[in-house]
C-alpha cells in the first residue's frame, strides 16, 4: 500500500510503498478514505513534539475516517463495510492515517456519524476527544456554567464551543476580529483578544466574578490569562497546551482548580482507550442530532500533495480543518 513515511525529523514526508497491515487481536483493518491534518502532525514531522514519542520510520496522521475491510481475532463491535472514524495512530509506534490502510485498535474507533461525510468525520476525532476530556470529564460542564474558550475558531476551540453549548452552558470565546462571526455562528459570544484586556471582558461578561470554566486551546501566555479570568473558589481552568512553566499564584489566590488534558496518553500507554471510543460514539450522536458540525477547509489534498496540506496548516492560511483524501 502507499503511505507517507517520515524517516527523519525536520524533513519531508516520503511517499512510498509499504506492507499492507494484517489486523491482529482486537484490531480491524480500515481502508482509509480521509486523514485529518492537525498542527500536532506538522510539529511531529518538524521534530517539535517529543511528547508524541514518535518512533521512526513512521507513518504520520492522527485522525481518520474510512471503511472496515477485515475484522481481527477477538475484535467486536464492527463488521466489514462499516464506516468508522477515530484517533487511532500517528504517535508512539502506532501507524498513522496517511496511508491507504491501517490495522487499528477497535477501542479507539466508533461508527461514523450518519449525517457527516467521511471527509467531515475525519477532522473531528482529536478535537472532539480533547474538548470532551476537558469540558465533560474534568469540568463536568453543564447548565448554569459560564464557559470561556480561548481560540474559539480553532480546530479544538470550535468543537469545544459546540460541546459546551450542547450541554447547556453559556459560552464566550476569544477570537480575532475576522473570526468573530464564525464564533457567533457556533453559538458563542465573541471576544476580540487583540483589543480587549482580560479584566475588561471578565467585568463585562461576569460582573468581575470570573468564568466558571476557562478552556485554553492556545497555550503560552493565554494559559496565564486563563488563571486571571476564572471564578474564585469554584472556577476550573483547563488546558490542552499546558507545556510551559507558569506561575500558579493567580490561580491559587482564587482558590480555583487546574486540569491538564493530554489526549495522547491512552494511545501511548494502552490504558483508557475504551473511553476514546465512547467519546466518539457520543460525539457521533451529537452530530446526528445537529449539535456538532466540523469546520472544513474547501481545498483538496491527496497523498501526492500532503506536503502542501502540511504547509497550509503551518503558514496559517487554513482557517478550517484540512483533509487529505486517501485514494486507493
Amino acid at each position: 500500500m502507499r503511505a507517507a513515511v517520515l524517516t527523519e525529523f525536520a524533513t519531508s514526508l516520503h511517499l512510498t510503498d509499504i506492507t499492507k497491515p494484517v489486523p491482529g487481536p482486537g484490531q480491524v483493518l480500515v481502508k482509509i478514505a480521509a486523514s485529518g491534518v492537525n498542527p500536532l502532525g506538522t510539529k511531529i514531522r518538524a521534530g517539535l513534539a517529543s511528547h508524541a514519542r514518535t518512533v521512526l520510520p513512521a507513518v504520520l496522521g492522527l485522525d481518520l475516517a474510512g471503511t472496515v475491510e477485515e475484522v481481527g481475532p477477538g475484535a467486536t463491535g464492527f463488521s466489514p463495510g462499516d464506516e468508522v472514524y477515530g484517533l487511532s495512530g500517528g504517535v508512539g509506534d502506532l501507524q498513522g492515517s496517511l496511508a491507504q490502510y491501517v490495522a487499528a485498535d477497535v477501542r479507539l474507533l466508533a461508527h461514523k456519524p450518519a449525517t457527516l461525510t467521511l471527509r467531515e468525520a475525519a477532522v473531528l476525532p482529536l478535537a472532539v476527544v480533547t474538548a470532551w476530556e476537558g469540558l465533560v470529564d474534568r469540568a463536568q460542564v453543564g447548565t448554569g456554567h459560564k464557559v470561556l474558550v480561548h481560540g474559539g475558531a480553532g480546530g479544538i476551540g470550535h468543537v469545544a464551543v459546540q460541546i459546551a453549548r450542547a450541554r447547556g452552558a453559556e459560552v464566550f470565546a476569544t477570537a480575532s476580529a475576522t473570526d468573530a462571526a464564525l464564533v457567533r455562528q457556533f453559538g458563542a459570544t465573541a471576544i476580540d483578544y487583540a483589543t480587549t484586556e482580560v479584566q475588561e471582558y471578565v467585568t463585562a461578561h461576569t460582573g468581575g466574578e470570573g468564568f466558571d470554566i476557562v478552556f485554553d486551546t492556545v497555550g503560552g501566555a493565554v494559559l496565564d490569562d486563563s488563571f486571571a479570568a476564572v471564578r474564585t473558589y469554584t472556577g476550573h481552568v483547563l488546558s490542552a497546551l499546558g507545556w510551559g512553566s507558569h506561575s500558579l499564584a493567580p490561580l491559587s489566590f482564587r482558590g480555583a482548580t487546574y486540569s491538564g488534558v493530554f489526549t495522547l496518553l491512552p494511545m501511548l500507554t494502552g490504558r483508557g482507550r475504551e473511553h476514546h471510543g465512547e467519546i466518539l460514539r457520543q460525539a457521533a450522536a451529537m452530530a446526528d442530532a445537529g449539535l456538532l458540525k466540523p469546520l472544513l477547509d474547501p481545498r483538496r489534498y491527496t497523498l501526492d500533495t500532503v506536503a502542501q496540506a502540511h504547509a497550509a496548516v503551518e503558514d496559517g492560511s487554513a482557517h478550517a480543518k484540512i483533509v487529505v483524501d486517501i485514494e486507493i
